[in-house]
């Protein structure tokens, strides 16, 4: 009997909800409500939009796609916009620090919540900890790579999982904007606007310099133009084929990652309930169209075998006999990891602040300072713990281990909408005894959720993920499928 009511009390403790919060709740919140629609706006921009569209187009079209790498960034941009409708609908219920944290934990239960959470902690300390370690990597090449010449030769590391020096530019780096976000969200806000700003006025410069040279012939190559030991396909405007323009989805599609930063922001918005929503909108619709508008220009501007997938856009600017403009993407670049870093460390503190504010960790990351209106101790925690990863481990490595998390994040979010949509809300107690019938799936006796269509949804949605893994593990377009599996699940 007893150990009957401890494994009772922990299913209900495992799979208990969260009420959905009432209006008057939303506005009790210790954290400052300081931010717009531009904040959130260069917020999500600046998380999405950083040296990546310096070097993710050219490479992409080099490797994959050839010029329909543009239908390639439409094809992620869709899928991304169904996911981020998921986030904006859910930020328009539930307008609360912790994004897909909270989401979870008001519809499919503590348990799960808990596990999402810890997997956001870890995608966003290891998302900022790879930026981090770019941005050294970056400002090191600049330099002449004298940085890591003096830590390789004073501070080797020989174990195979780390990385081959401990890099200490890049924890100062981390660490000098986790002060910047625990002195105040406004003033962190400032720093990203003027950084978004620059980082897209040298993306625009470099599209319209290269469209004002475009030539529609680079989008015509024939297979007897392309050199053999280039391995560039067979030409024409698909040279890989329909399959490398969609496994070139595939890839684009983390270009998209970043626009979730703003659901973290709830606790911190004037007016969450609408300019959470419509920011997440306008940022990838926005970012779409910069990446499509990259991409085109160019594909256009030079034909796509003689592209460097590593440095597309300096070296396509030299080519020209034009060499200051190529010291303006670097500048655009710097200031885009900046952005990038700053958007990634910003919801680390407000997940764990989460998951603090309901006893899921420990009630000190819940701490709020009384003087910044910030999460100071979980942005300390959370920066330190960056820092550390940073410092630590490569690029590669931390690439590596970050895609997984993303993409668990968005699938998590998409079943919870459709499950809080058909779960049953406070009733009369009419239907409470309501028994399951098949006509009940076309003829519904209420136009408002149920028990019942709450059993039914969790049931399908049950089938439907089995099925989607079974589908992904046995097909050989392993990365097609991942692009639709966190939005059409």
């Amino acid at each position: 009997m007893a150990c009957g009511t401890i494994l009772k009390n922990m299913k209900d403790r495992m799979f208990r909800v969260k009420e959905l919060p009432s209006y008057e709740s939303l506005e009790k919140t210790g954290l400052a409500k300081v931010l717009g629609v531009v904040d959130l706006l260069s917020l999500g921009i600046g998380s999405t939009i950083g040296v990546g569209i310096y070097v993710i187009a050219g490479q992409v079209a080099r490797l994959y796609c050839g010029p329909s790498i543009f239908i390639s960034f439409l094809i992620a941009g869709i899928a991304s916009l169904l996911a981020g409708m998921c986030y904006a609908e859910f930020a328009a219920r539930v307008p609360r620090a912790g994004s897909a944290y909270v989401y979870s934990y008001v519809t499919v239960g503590e348990f799960m919540a808990f596990i999402i959470g810890w997997t956001l902690v870890l995608e966003h300390a290891i998302g900022s900890a790879a930026i981090t370690r770019a941005g050294s990597a970056y400002i090191d090449s600049v330099t002449g790579n004298k940085m890591s010449q003096f830590f390789r030769t004073y501070m080797p590391i020989d174990i195979s999982i780390f990385a081959s020096y401990p890099d200490l530019f890049a924890f100062s780096i981390d660490f000098v904007l986790t002060l910047l976000l625990i002195i105040g969200v406004k003033e962190s806000s400032r720093f990203n606007c003027i950084f978004t700003s620059i980082n897209i006025s040298m993306v625009l410069f470099t599209i319209g310099f290269f469209l004002s040279k475009a030539d529609i012939k680079n989008w015509q190559t024939e297979t007897k133009d392309i050199p053999k030991s280039a391995h560039a396909g067979t030409g024409g405007f698909f040279p890989y084929g329909v399959d490398g323009m969609l496994t070139g989805a595939a890839v684009t599609f983390y270009t998209y990652v970043g626009f979730d930063t703003v659901a973290t922001a709830g606790e911190e918005t004037k007016n969450p309930k609408r300019d959470i929503p419509l920011s997440i909108i306008l940022t990838i619709t926005i970012v779409a169209v910069i990446y499509i508008l990259m991409s085109m220009s160019l594909t256009l501007v030079t034909p796509y075998y003689k592209i460097d997938p590593v440095v597309s856009v300096p070296l396509i600017f030299d080519s020209m006999g034009w060499y200051i403009p190529k010291y303006f993407v670097y500048a655009g670049a710097f200031c885009g990891l900046a952005t990038s870093l700053v958007g990634a460390l910003f919801p680390l503190p407000r997940i764990l602040y989460a998951m603090g504010l309901d006893d899921v960790l420990f009630p000190f990351f819940a701490t709020i300072s009384e003087r910044f209106k910030t999460p100071a101790i979980a942005t300390l925690i959370g920066g330190t713990l960056t820092g550390l990863i940073a410092t630590m481990f490569s690029v590669e490595e931390l690439i590596s281990m970050y895609s997984i998390g993303t993409l668990q994040s968005y699938a998590l979010v998409s079943v919870c909408v459709i499950i809080l949509r058909y779960r049953q809300q406070n009733t009369d107690g009419k239907l409470e005894n309501e028994q399951f019938h098949l006509k009940y799936l076309f003829m519904p006796v209420s136009d408002k959720p149920t028990a019942v269509t709450e059993k039914i949804v969790k049931i399908v949605i049950t089938l439907m993920c089995m099925y989607k893994i079974i589908v992904l593990y046995t097909s050989n377009t392993k990365q097609i499928y991942s692009i639709f599996i966190s939005t059409y699940i």
